[in-house]
């Protein structure tokens, strides 16, 4: 019989998903012989048998996969055969300096681990780090590639015998499935009471010291207090120290008596409580600084998240994923009644999400039989574990030091983190597709495909070669991540956060060189922001002397514009709309409300264009005006001769004095700047209606007025009242667009039905119906004009879905192709991607002509 010897080279998620044991298993049923590897380039089979089981075998590789491998690519050619071949073998790993495979996110605990965990009697009854090659940690316990348990915060605990015995057998589930453990090798669980504050509002003799939010101690103080608590990893615990199973049982106990935990999850620490306990929910917001942000919640199972939140389709199946993210639902009228008030005061949405590790799981389990009431519900608030502004905590101590001012019991493991990765947020969107509010945990570091490279002829007119060049993309100042592209992949971190700290920056950092060692590749050019004092903008021309590189700027609403094309790998022609809050363009002015123009071109560089933008508003205060969006609606009101004009605006019973001083400040313009922003325009509006005075988050303001048209109880419906006007115009003297849509029109037509008398929630409507119907008349005006027939949206406005909806439908209707974000948030989480994906048009260009 003629034997024929191909080699594949498998690429994507294929280390550490089982990918090898099912090569294996798949070379064992058509009897072929060779082996596979796994090496810097990917996956490396050599399989050699009659070429129509070599045939059945390659459509095997890309049609059978494990659960969570996928592939990027999958390389074939022929070999020499080889004489005397009998077996097929799974060979030692090989290193290397550059590599194309990707870590797997990591992702939830599956149906086979939780048949083991709840099997009694089994090595893993309720063993709260189980784990197979189809399930748990991977990227936050990974420190470099090939992923083997060496490279992993698994290598301090080596593995027992029947544990080894399961990790070498390839037909085992948990063949080199790299955490595999049990409780006879594996990390350990333990809970103490926090020493800095004092037991939980319902403990006999302590509800009026806990309900009063007692101080916390300084951070050291929490940390001298702990280190007796929070050994080293293998480190003997006192006896005294509830650990195992009764950890989580006393910790499910406590909980339910009305207590505040911090307790180490996968990617960080999380606070909870119970989200049925106004008590314990008042006092977190408190201690958390969070006084109206919404919480997280977990539940058990889709039928306790059903109790309290209206599931469809699209939240189920979002829910179940092997991702579990938090996911927006609305809340019931039940809900209402059985969750503590201040879960979500500011929306009729609740972010839950289903239990997805081990731990979770059992912590339930022991809530569930805690419970004594079948009729009690199994929610709890799941928030990041850390202080206001900084990154979640990581590790036992650090939580200990910074949390000890929040929890009142700790529940600590140590299995180390060694990537931090907070929940990641959604919300599916109707029709279909899926929101980004945040992308971390169980997306993470999968990787975005970009447009094709296609550098164009050099000055010779020859074809150029160059492969795509590395670039850094450091990502915005608030919602940060960073990007670093390979090839044709760009992989963007974990939402970082707000660059407001030194302990963010040092998170930016560490991501920057995590993300360069997994990827094995240093930038050759960073981009940042135009912005002269971000943090971020400093860290890039830091980088830049110290690695001697290129530092690029783009300005913020373009970074927006080239990240929703590269999401859908646009090439050519289009519209986009960035709607969000303030960022400095490339004026000098802060623009927010724009209307662009990009043409990307292979070998030349791409053409902005800032076509339209809102009117702009005054900003009385600066910075000060979006904390307190009232100051923004006053100067609009004055603008428009309207501030004594009925009814008396809402505020100025609170602030007159205040408003008094406006005048001169416009006037003046004293510490006025002017604004193109679309949020400051939905805080104006906001104020104006009496919904927010002040914010105590981003975006506070808008989501209250999204909120408001559902007030009446007849949701966010289209009615027949005639829209507000919002022409568009030539621009005024003095602005870099073009044409210029009037929405001061559509706030003095707010200011008109509220003087008539509307109601809240029916002007609320039709304002969003107006604006979006007005956005989309100006984009097919323009699309006419520039002969485009697609329309980007961009920008943190487009995280309201009634907005986002609205518009991509409106667009719709009039032939336009409207291009939403389907991988990253709208919002600012996604700028880096655009720097990145800008950075790698432009240094190929500029390189060529230097």
């Amino acid at each position: 019989m003629s034997l024929r010897r191909e080699r594949f080279i498998a690429c994507g998620q294929v280390q550490g998903v089982g990918f090898r044991p099912f090569v294996f298993n798949l070379a064992g049923e058509y009897g072929l012989t060779g082996f596979v590897r796994n090496s810097p380039r990917g996956v490396v089979i050599e399989a050699q048998g009659p070429a129509t089981a070599l045939d059945r075998f390659a459509h095997a590789l890309e049609n059978r996969l494990p659960p969570l491998a996928r592939l990027t690519s999958l390389d074939r050619e022929t070999r020499a055969a080889l004489d005397g071949e009998t077996s097929f073998l799974i060979a030692q790993s090989t290193a290397g300096s550059t590599h194309a495979v990707l870590i797997s996110p990591d992702t939830a605990t599956c149906a086979d681990c939780l048949a083991d965990m709840r099997t009694p009697g089994g090595r893993r009854y309720r063993y709260p780090f189980t784990n197979c090659t189809n399930c748990g940690p991977r990227y936050t316990i990974t420190r470099s590639i090939p992923y083997d348990r060496a490279a992993t915060s698994m290598a301090c605990f080596p593995l027992c015998p029947d544990c080894r015995a399961e990790y070498e057998n390839p037909r085992d589930r948990r063949f080199h499935a790299q955490p595999n453990a049990c409780p006879a090798c594996g990390p350990r669980v333990w809970r103490v009471r926090s020493l800095s504050l004092p037991p939980p509002g319902n403990a006999p003799g302590n509800r009026e010291a806990a309900t009063a939010g007692a101080p916390p101690q300084a951070a050291g103080a929490a940390s001298q207090d702990f280190r007796s608590t929070v050994p080293p990893s293998g480190a003997p615990l006192s006896d005294a120290v509830p650990q195992g199973d009764a950890a989580l049982a006393a910790l499910a106990e406590f909980l339910f008596s009305g207590g505040i935990a911090a307790f180490k999850g996968l990617g960080g620490f999380h606070l909870a409580c119970d989200a049925c306990d106004d008590a314990a929910v008042s006092r977190l917001r408190k201690r958390k600084n969070r006084p109206h942000k919404p919480f997280a919640l977990m539940a058990p199972d889709l039928g306790e998240i059903r109790r309290f939140a209206r599931v469809g389709t699209a939240e189920e199946e979002l829910l179940l994923s092997a991702e579990r993210p938090i996911v927006l639902c609305p809340l019931s009228e039940q809900g209402k009644v059985l969750l503590a008030p201040g879960v979500s005061p500011d929306t009729r949405a609740v972010g839950v999400m289903l239990p997805y590790t081990p731990l979770h799981f059992v912590l339930f389990e022991h809530l569930r039989e805690s419970a004594q009431d079948d009729a009690r519900l199994l929610a709890l608030v799941m928030t990041s574990g850390n202080p206001g502004g900084e990154p979640i905590c990581l590790g036992n101590r650090e939580a200990a030091a910074h949390l000890g001012g929040m929890a009142e019991a700790f529940l600590f493991h140590d299995r180390d983190i060694l990537i931090r990765a907070d929940d990641s947020v959604v919300r599916p969107l109707p029709g279909g597709g899926v929101l980004f509010l945040r992308r971390a945990r169980g997306y993470v570091p999968w990787p975005i495909p970009l447009p094709e490279f296609r550098p164009g002829p050099d000055a010779t007119g020859k074809a150029d070669e160059a492969s795509a060049p590395c670039v850094l993309g450091v990502g915005a100042e608030l919602k940060n991540t960073l990007c670093l592209t390979k090839g044709e992949d760009a992989f963007v971190s974990q939402h970082i956060g707000d660059m407001a700290n030194l302990e963010t920056a040092a998170f930016h950092a560490g991501m920057r060189e995590h993300l360069a060692g997994l990827l094995k590749v240093e930038p050759a050019a960073v981009i940042r922001d135009l912005h002269p004092d971000y943090l971020s903008s400093g860290l890039a021309e830091a980088l830049g002397k110290e690695r001697g590189i290129p530092v690029l700027r783009l300005q913020h609403h373009f970074a927006h514009a080239h990240a929703v094309l590269a999401e859908h790998r646009f090439s050519g022609k289009a519209l986009v709309f960035a709607l969000d809050g303030t960022g400095l363009g490339e004026d000098g002015a802060l623009w927010g409300g724009e209307l662009l123009f990009v043409h990307t071109r292979p070998g030349e560089l791409p053409l902005h264009e800032r076509v339209a933008c809102f009117a702009p508003l005054d900003l009385p205060g600066g910075e000060k005006a979006i904390r307190e969006p009232w100051r923004i609606a006053h100067a609009l009101l004055l603008r428009l001769g309207l501030a004594d004009a009925a009814p008396l605006p809402p505020w100025l019973p609170e602030h007159a004095s205040t408003a008094a001083l406006l005048p001169a400040m416009l006037a003046r313009r004293v510490n006025t700047p002017l604004s193109t922003s679309c949020g400051r325009l939905f805080d104006a509006v906001a104020a104006l209606l009496g919904l927010c005075n002040a914010t105590t988050y981003e975006g506070q303001a808008a989501v209250r007025l999204e909120e408001a048209q559902h007030a009446d109880g007849s949701g966010a419906r289209e009615d027949n009242a005639p829209l507000y006007p919002c022409p568009f115009a030539p621009a005024r003297s003095g602005m870099t667009a073009a044409l210029e849509l009037d929405t001061h029109a559509l706030f003095a037509a707010v200011h008109a039905d509220l003087a008539r008398g509307m109601p809240v929630p029916a002007i609320a409507r039709r304002f969003h119906r107006s604006l979006a119907v007005s956005l989309a008349d100006l984009a097919a005006h323009v699309a006419a004009q520039r002969d485009v027939r697609q329309v980007g949206l961009s920008g943190g406005c487009l995280q309201n879905s009634t907005l986002a909806a609205g518009l991509a439908r409106e667009l719709e209707q009039r032939g336009l192709t409207p291009l939403s974000h389907q991988q990253l948030p709208p919002g600012d989480g996604c700028i880096s991607l655009g720097q990145a994906a800008w950075g790698r048009m432009v240094f190929s260009v500029v390189k060529k002509t230097t």
